[in-house]
């Protein structure tokens, strides 16, 4: 199978994240945090090296703000239903994946006024501006759009939202890994992360990192501490982390990391970026094929295409046929997708990774060309 689905989760992970969750099972068997005994220390003395490798990674300064999530909705939902009540202000771009959209609506439902920016705004600071009001309490977007890999300069929204006094949080479920993301640098208040993509790590993993208050929690349960009281505790990361953690899922982010600086976060981005330049260069121009939205300097590599006259699902099926796994369809992303102009037929997204080569791009071109001609 030549895999080009990397933006939904990297495949295959790398033997070092392989082994880490496997000694996980062998050796950390013990719930950290629940219990007084030498194998339960032992495991939340590993955890925590993890919190402080994450916030080093990230430019946090403080280890108990990183909070071990189910994925990146999970904490994107604590973000946003944590901080945010009725006569708040919300602020999203429009490419939103569904992980920021549906939350939204939801808290537009209950009284929280929601405003949508113009990512592709040739002056993007004048377009977020036009929406900022003494009722804004957040800016939450995307780092990079999963659909057609467009990049937010987040740094210049940062110091814009510290500005105007208003809260940043990003979606980096594209992005970490794959681009440097500094949160002190950029002003981000709240950083979400889809481990299990750039950083390699386990499905059923994801990361908040909180460097401002969450009021309210979306989760209640036992944390291993104050056990005595009902009312949920207040102390991070506990607050965020009801039940059990995912201690093999979180050794394989700390592996994962290790993984991307050792290979290097640039050199990994580079060989994906060339594989995508490489794709796009043999489509261009080829009748019925359009490429849908993607710059190479102002993207991941993520490219979208769509086949004239074919839903882009059929596509995906003709290739997978051809053992070429690629994603089709709307990517959970329909606010994208209404703003690229691929809401009736999506979009075919091709996403390399560590592993994919040019000649595997070679024969993925080579069967669409065989599709177009026998559609055409």
């Amino acid at each position: 199978m030549i895999y080009f689905d990397n933006a939904a989760t990297s495949s295959p992970k790398p033997l070092c994240v392989v082994n880490a969750v496997k000694n996980a099972l062998e050796s950390y068997s013990a719930n950290p945090g629940r219990s007084g005994h030498k194998a339960s220390i032992k495991v939340a003395e590993k955890i925590y090296g993890v919190r402080e490798k994450v916030a080093a990674f990230f430019g946090c300064e403080s280890p108990e703000n990183v909070v071990f999530t189910a994925n990146c909705t999970q904490a994107i939902n604590f973000v946003l239903k944590g901080v945010l009540t009725k006569g708040d202000h919300l602020i999203i771009s429009n490419l939103e994946h569904n992980a920021v959209a549906r939350p939204a609506k939801k808290l537009e439902e209950n009284g929280v006024m929601l405003s949508i920016f113009n990512a592709f705004a040739q002056d993007l600071e004048e377009e977020i501006e036009r929406y900022i009001t003494p009722k804004t309490k957040m800016l939450f977007c995307l780092h990079a759009s999963n659909v057609c890999g467009r990049v937010l300069p987040i740094e210049k929204i940062g110091r814009l939202c510290k500005k105007r006094g208003v809260l940043f949080g990003v979606d980096a479920a594209q992005s970490a890994g794959v681009l440097p993301i500094d949160m002190k640098k950029c002003g981000i208040d709240y950083l979400c992360i889809a481990s299990h993509k750039g950083l390699f790590a386990p499905m059923g993993t994801g990361i908040l990192i909180a460097s401002s208050p969450i009021n309210e929690t979306v989760l209640e349960g036992g944390t291993g501490s104050n056990s005595i009281s009902l009312d949920q505790g207040r102390d991070m990361p506990e607050m965020l982390e009801s039940g059990t953690v995912n201690v093999p899922g979180i050794m394989g982010i700390s592996a994962g990391i290790d993984f991307v600086k050792k290979r290097g976060m640039d050199s990994i981005r580079e060989h994906e970026m060339r594989l995508c330049k490489h794709l796009c260069k043999k489509l261009y121009g080829q009748k019925g094929i359009r490429i849908i939205g993607f710059d190479e300097n102002y993207s991941v590599p993520v490219v979208s295409f769509c086949v004239d006259g074919m839903d882009s699902n059929e596509v995906a099926a003709l290739l997978s046929s051809k053992n070429i796994a690629v994603r089709a369809g709307l990517h959970c992303s329909p606010l994208a997708h209404k703003t690229l102009g691929t809401l009736e037929t999506g979009t075919v997204r091709f996403a390399p990774g560590l592993l994919s080569d040019t000649r595997q791009v070679d024969r993925l071109c080579y069967v669409l060309s065989d599709i177009v001609a026998k559609k055409f």
